[in-house]
């Protein structure tokens, strides 16, 4: 029987969280979501982020800067809905099919929010990458790396992310 083309995000999630049980702390360690928001392809620690779902229909909020959406309902809890990509260089994020809102993980209880990104791209091992040189104009991009192909890939530090002055400053 053929494969249905739709993925179901909490199956898929699931049967994730059931493969890494199996899998040693470095090798999950070494593991990281891949992302894609614009034209930047970004790595995340898969402890830092929870859940993926498709994008939600936020509900706006007054006066706050262009790149916060609004806030969404998600089982009961309002979450802050942030436009990555409108975050890093001012141009919204395309809300095409692939757009998908990547969930803070629990790792930050206090910060109940999540990264609308152009695209998941699954999971990436660093084993597979090779540094590159770090421009340190974000504190929270802490990585550079090249891909096979020579790609390039941030990495995102959610922790920094979540202290940095200007990404908690929503008001405009």
């Amino acid at each position: 029987m053929a494969k249905p083309n739709k993925i179901n995000l909490r199956a898929f999630q699931q049967e994730l969280s059931e493969r890494l049980k199996h899998k040693t702390a470095a090798q999950v360690d070494s593991l990281r979501l891949a992302l894609e928001c614009g034209e930047v392809s970004w790595l995340v620690r898969l402890g830092d982020t929870g859940e993926v779902l498709p994008m939600p229909e936020p509900v706006p909020v007054p006066l706050t800067k262009p790149w916060f959406l609004g806030v969404t309902n998600i089982r009961g809890g309002l979450y802050g809905m942030i436009d990555f990509g409108a975050f890093l260089t001012g141009n919204p994020t395309a809300r095409g099919i692939g757009a998908r809102l990547v969930l803070l993980g629990t790792r930050f209880p206090d910060m109940r929010a999540g990264l609308m990104v152009s695209r998941v791209l699954g999971l990436r091992n660093l084993t597979d990458f090779t540094p590159a040189e770090t421009d340190g104009a974000r504190a929270w991009a802490v990585r550079t790396w090249r891909d096979k192909t020579g790609g390039e890939w941030r990495e995102l530090d959610m922790a920094r992310l979540t202290q940095d002055a200007e990404f908690l400053q929503v008001g405009a």
